[in-house]
C-alpha cells in the first residue's frame, strides 16, 4: 500500500508541476494513470507501482500531446518538449483548467492556440562555404596598440602616466563630494 500512496503523490506532484492545480481534475487524471498502472502491475509484479505510474503518465501525455499537436510517429523527446512548450506557451492550464489529457472534449480555442505555441523547425540545414577574412577594427586599435607598445618602451613615461590619471580621478571624486 505504501508504493501506491507514494505513486499518488508523485502524479499529483507530477501534474502541479505542469500547473494542473484544479483538485477534481486532478483526481480524475491520478485514478486514471493509477488504474493503468495497476492494470500493468498484474502482469509485472516485480515493478514498483512508483516507476509505473509514472511511465503511465508520460506515456498518457505522450499520446495526448501527439494527438493535439498532430505530431504522430515523432520520438518521445520531441513530443514531450514541443507539447509541454506549447501548453505553457498558451496558458492552457490556466485558461482551460480541465482541457489537460481529455480527449473527450478538446475546446477548440485550446487547439488553436496549442497548435499556435507549438515550435515548427526551420529550413533544412544546407553545407555552405565561408571563407575566413580579416577583422578591420579600424585606426582605434591600431592608435592604442602603439601607445601601448611606446609606454612599454619607457617605464619612467609609464609611472607619469599611471600617477597622472591617479591625481586625475582623485581630483575628480574631490570636485564631485563639493
Amino acid at each position: 500500500m505504501d508504493g501506491w500512496n507514494a505513486a499518488y503523490v508523485r502524479v499529483e506532484d507530477y501534474l502541479r508541476a505542469h500547473r494542473i492545480h484544479n483538485r477534481l481534475h486532478q483526481s480524475r487524471l491520478i485514478q486514471q494513470v493509477l488504474e493503468r498502472a495497476a492494470r500493468r502491475h498484474e502482469l509485472e509484479p516485480a515493478l514498483s507501482p512508483t516507476a509505473l505510474a509514472a511511465e503511465e503518465i508520460e506515456s498518457a501525455m505522450d499520446v495526448w500531446f501527439a494527438d493535439l499537436l498532430d505530431e504522430r510517429g515523432q520520438p518521445h523527446e520531441r513530443i514531450a518538449v514541443d507539447g509541454r512548450l506549447a501548453l505553457l506557451l498558451c496558458d492552457g492550464p490556466q485558461k482551460w483548467p480541465y482541457a489537460f489529457l481529455d480527449d473527450r472534449s478538446v475546446p477548440p480555442e485550446f487547439l488553436r492556440a496549442m497548435r499556435a505555441g507549438a515550435i515548427q523547425a526551420g529550413p533544412d540545414m544546407a553545407v555552405s562555404s565561408m571563407v575566413p577574412r580579416p577583422i578591420d577594427l579600424g585606426p582605434i586599435p591600431e592608435a592604442a596598440g602603439e601607445t601601448i607598445e611606446t609606454i612599454e618602451k619607457w617605464p619612467i613615461l609609464r609611472a607619469l602616466l599611471l600617477w597622472l590619471i591617479f591625481a586625475g580621478a582623485l581630483a575628480a571624486i574631490f570636485y564631485a563630494t563639493r
